[in-house]
């Protein structure tokens, strides 16, 4: 039985790769302070631009991508980094 390849040394290679990159966030363009607690919701996460649910690879780096655990969260399996909402209406 194979372990979850999440926790495989090629995918913490690739989060460490695309985390030396210092990219803002893919989603809403912020930068991202990496010295957070990685349960914070501002924290980094390594987004996939087309998700895993949708075919996308877990190991591949051109679907790699800086995003904070927040953004992550709200974009969920959808394809693109959807805008975030905002309260104005125009």
């Amino acid at each position: 039985m194979a372990g979850n390849p999440r926790n495989g040394r090629p995918y913490r290679r690739l989060v460490a790769a695309v985390k030396a990159l210092g990219h803002p966030c893919a989603r809403c363009g912020h930068n991202i302070d990496l010295k957070l607690n990685a349960r914070h919701p501002m924290s980094f996460t390594l987004d996939h631009a087309i998700p895993l649910a949708l075919g996308g690879s877990l190991l591949d780096p051109a679907n790699a991508r800086s995003m904070h655990r927040r953004c992550n969260s709200a974009k969920g399996a959808r394809l693109g980094p959807t805008p975030p909402k905002t309260s104005w209406k125009w």
